[in-house]
């Protein structure tokens, strides 16, 4: 398993399970910024900025998941600007995972397990464009049974965990 994978674990285990998150100490909430949230992290000994959501908006509803919307920074890797997302599980390697708003659709480049991100800084820089300026993003996705899941999310408040994020990483 990657670095990186095992960076984002780490973050989304972090949001799974309640008493993992109250019971670490270097996990610190920035504020909250209508539909997202900021913190910060330590992570072995270097600090790590992130901006997350969860969708307003999850099809098929009957299905529950833990889906979640990254932006992290990693100064001392001189990391900027990572998108990252999950569904809450595990992606089939058949089909694509997308990220639409309004008429810009990406193609998320790399998906292993429960994670989908981009290989390309210029694409993650592009899709940061597209969330400062849009009003909604939809992630879609395939389980290993073949089932697609989209899932919405409100970039309300955007513009204010990514700079916050941006800036306590710094």
């Amino acid at each position: 398993m990657s670095l990186k994978i095992k960076k984002i674990l780490i973050l989304f285990i972090l949001f799974l399970i309640p008493n993992v998150v109250f019971g670490n100490e270097s996990l610190k909430s920035i504020g909250k910024f209508k539909d997202w949230e900021t913190f910060t992290m330590t992570e072995n000994e270097n600090k790590v900025c992130f901006a997350q959501s969860i969708p307003i908006l999850q099809a098929p509803k009957k299905t529950e998941r833990e889906a979640r919307l990254f932006v992290t920074f990693r100064s001392v890797d001189k990391i900027q600007d990572e998108v990252s997302v999950t569904a809450g599980y595990v992606f089939n390697d058949k089909n694509k995972v997308t990220a639409k708003s309004g008429k810009t659709v990406l193609i998320f480049s790399t998906v292993q397990e429960n994670f989908a991100w981009f290989k390309e800084n210029k694409t993650e820089k592009k899709l940061i464009k597209v969330l400062k300026k849009g009003s909604r993003l939809m992630v879609a996705g395939y389980n290993i049974q073949g089932s697609q899941t989209i899932d919405h999310y409100s970039l309300l408040g955007f513009r204010k965990a990514y700079s916050a994020a941006k800036k306590s990483c710094s």
